[in-house]
């Protein structure tokens, strides 16, 4: 499959994954055959991970909390930042994880139902482990927008319009 065609098919699921093939298929003016075999191709070659859908969890459950861990750690032998990121993105708490560059090696989102389960969380699972060395975490206050997607409808302007 050609790349532009690629590109093209990964930003319209990636905005909609509820969007059909047939419906895929008119977009990208092609036949439904072609949009069929390239999302297998790309889902065996696991471009596409997986069909997600983004929830606004504070409308649902308004006191959980969502958490961002920096992690500083000790890189194992031969396995580098592998071997400690496999037993980090293991947890079921654990919704993210990121080897990152600067001040610290890794960014843990996590999203629990309190603050304390947050801290217990951190305190005996993470920073327990033999690799961490430091931990800093920030719990989000607000989420104004996600994954390309903002929670808050935008304010209309309502003044009026004024020629001169």
């Amino acid at each position: 499959m050609n790349k532009e065609f690629q590109m093209k098919l990964l930003s319209l699921i990636e905005r909609d994954s509820k969007l059909s093939e047939a419906e895929l298929a008119q977009m990208l003016a092609c036949d439904t055959a072609s949009v069929h075999a390239a999302l297998t191709e790309l889902e065996n070659d696991q471009v596409i991970c997986g069909y997600h859908t983004l929830i606004n969890w504070d409308k649902v459950d308004p006191d959980s909390v969502t958490a961002l861990v920096e992690l500083r750690v000790t890189p194992q032998g031969g396995d580098g930042y592998n071997k400690i990121a496999e037993v980090i993105y293991q947890y079921p708490e654990v919704e993210s994880l990121y080897l990152m560059s600067g001040a610290y090696d890794f960014l843990v989102m996590l999203r629990e139902k309190n603050l304390k389960a947050i801290s217990m969380f951190v305190s005996e699972k993470l920073a327990a482990l033999d690799e961490v060395q430091s931990t800093t975490t920030y719990f989000t206050l607000i989420k104004y927008k996600e994954q390309g997607f903002p929670y808050m409808a935008p304010k209309k302007d309502r003044r009026m319009v004024v020629t001169p």
